[in-house]
């Protein structure tokens, strides 16, 4: 009661705005805030600076890591028509894109303007909260990371696989209808066809290796998104825009891109899965999982 008693008003209120269910060091971090303030400023604009602080690594960490958890336990089902549905909409990037291009011709901006279609597939995936391989690279290793086991290992294993066949049946579908079907004019299909061939000019290594940086990047738009507030939006656009002017290989994308040589007859499945699925695969989960998330664990282990 005597230790009560002697705590500053400041300290008071810093406990009471925590509230009895928030982590005693959740509790300390706010007095301490305050104590480190000027002191020349006023209570109400102490909180301010604190209310104005950026959320620390460790609670971006966890924001993941129980999303994470989430979607382990989620059901094969569940999983499924989730993917599904995600390599459906991701097809909106290539045809997007393929617009852009037959609209604008031998422009001399034409890849620049024509990129700012990537991002229209991973703003439709991520704010529907939809299934995608790349963010999984992230936001399911957490998890493991955390927590070691078999059991958990495999859990990744089943959702990586579900989600996985998902995205690409739903990309593949997508450039099959969009090859067959009566929609576009020939101006666009040639575009298509223009996409998927830039894709194939890498060779299997060249592939891998942009893969590995499509790969981080994706990991570090996952990790931007639950500090970035009202800014979310700008975060996916800024990221996959890149992403598309760098010409980085994303299996999910790109299984739409490429697909699309396969139904024209272009390619024959060999080179889909040798030349382009396999390296582009392992590179997304080199960048993301073995980069990004297992030094983004290290940080957090390590404070």
């Amino acid at each position: 009661m005597a230790d009560e008693q002697k705590k500053t008003p400041e300290a008071h209120r810093a406990s009471s705005r925590a509230g009895p269910d928030e982590p005693q060091g959740a509790r300390e971090d706010a007095r301490n805030t305050q104590e480190e303030v000027d002191p020349a400023l006023s209570q109400d604009e102490k909180e301010s600076v604190q209310d104005r602080q950026p959320p620390r690594a460790q609670v971006l960490h966890e924001v993941i890591r129980v999303q994470g958890e989430y979607e382990l336990e989620r059901s094969v089902q569940a999983l499924w028509w989730s993917a599904l549905a995600a390599g459906l909409t991701l097809g909106l990037s290539l045809m997007v894109m393929g617009l852009f291009r037959a609209h604008l011709g031998e422009h001399p901006l034409s890849a620049v303007i024509a990129s700012l279609g990537y991002p229209v597939g991973f703003l439709a995936v991520i704010l529907a909260r939809q299934q995608l391989f790349t963010e999984n690279t992230l936001t399911a290793v957490l998890p493991l990371m955390n927590e070691p086991s078999l059991g958990k290992a495999l859990q990744l294993l089943r959702l990586w696989a579900v989600v996985l066949l998902g995205n690409l049946a739903g990309t593949l579908t997508f450039a099959y209808a969009t090859l067959h079907l009566p929609i576009f004019d020939e101006a666009t299909d040639q575009a298509f066809l223009e996409i998927g061939r830039e894709v194939m000019e890498n060779g299997a290594y060249p592939m891998f290796a942009k893969a590995i940086v499509s790969g981080w990047m994706i990991a570090t738009m996952v990790w931007l998104i639950p500090a970035a507030e009202n800014a979310k939006v700008w975060i996916i656009i800024i990221v996959t825009y890149c992403m598309a002017l760098g010409s980085f290989t994303h299996i999910v994308v790109g299984s739409a891109e490429v697909g699309y040589l396969v139904f024209a007859g272009e390619i024959g499945w060999r080179a889909f899965w040798l030349q382009f699925a396999l390296p582009t695969l392992g590179g997304n989960i080199v960048g993301g999982s073995l980069i990004f998330a297992l030094i983004s664990h290290a940080q957090i282990r390590s404070e």
